[in-house]
């Protein structure tokens, strides 16, 4: 069965960190794109990064580029969202994606064709 399970999430206090990860099913992360992207609250999806063969990174944001990063452990098919300095405005659902590809989307990375259900991120002190 093809999957994407996202979880790490939690109530994190401002300055704090999370590892989010996302354990893949039914194919391999070695050899598929796998994108992280959030939705907060009121906001629009909002794309974070991209990893590929090679360990290839695609950041769609910019603003988040110092504090966010996305790795991933082939041996367990995972892919991890590091999370540092957390913020209130990072509260969202955080997701993770892939569109069955090799290659990261080249615009915005909020949308992919497979995507699982989200893990919440709640910054408050």
């Amino acid at each position: 069965q093809v999957q994407l399970v996202e979880s790490g999430g939690g109530l994190v206090q401002p300055g704090g960190s999370l590892r989010l990860s996302c354990v893949v099913s039914g194919f391999a992360v070695e050899y598929h794109a796998i994108g992280w992207f959030r939705q907060a609250p009121g906001k629009e999806v909002e794309g974070i990064s991209c990893i590929r063969n090679g360990d290839v990174i695609t950041h769609y944001a910019d603003s988040l580029r110092g504090r966010f990063t996305i790795s991933r452990d082939n041996a367990k098919n995972t892919v991890f969202l590091q999370i540092h300095s957390l913020k209130p405005e990072d509260t969202a659902v955080y997701y993770c994606g892939s569109d069955g590809s090799e290659y990261c989307p080249t615009t915005r990375g909020n949308h992919y064709d497979l995507e699982g259900h989200g893990t919440q991120v709640t910054v408050s002190a």
